[in-house]
């Protein structure tokens, strides 16, 4: 089986390491890195070329927003979950190219469907999901 490589990108160590502590006991996910930022995210895709990025939306030096459209002009192929309390950036992530949308206090289920779901998805096929 594949396993699916994860980059975690939030600028709480808390968020970081909570998501890495849901994630790393399903044997299917990787979590290959984590970035505290945009900026830091862009250089660590260049480096570990992510399946998924988990994208917090509102971060210092580079939002994810930003972050989003700068990867995706380079590695369209890298799906991008937005995972955010930050509801009002929907319509920017979408224009970005962001591949879903999770709320951070969606269930345990619900994030782990959506990132096999996305990763299941071939090439850059971009059929933007949210939640339910």
């Amino acid at each position: 089986m594949k396993r699916i490589k994860v980059l975690i990108v939030d600028d709480s160590a808390a968020a970081r390491d909570g998501l890495n502590s849901i994630l790393s006991p399903h044997t299917d996910i990787e979590i290959i890195g984590k970035a505290v930022d945009g900026q830091d995210a862009i250089t660590k895709v260049n480096d570990l070329h992510p399946d998924i990025i988990l994208m917090d939306t509102r971060m210092p030096v580079m939002g994810g927003v930003e972050a989003t459209r700068r990867i995706k002009e380079c590695f369209p192929e890298i799906k991008i979950l937005m995972l955010t309390v930050h509801t009002s950036y929907i319509e920017e992530a979408i224009a970005a190219g962001a591949d879903g949308y999770l709320r951070k206090d969606c269930p345990r289920d619900e994030l782990l469907q959506t990132m096999r779901a996305l990763s299941a998805r071939p090439g850059t096929q971009n059929d933007y999901i949210m939640p339910r």
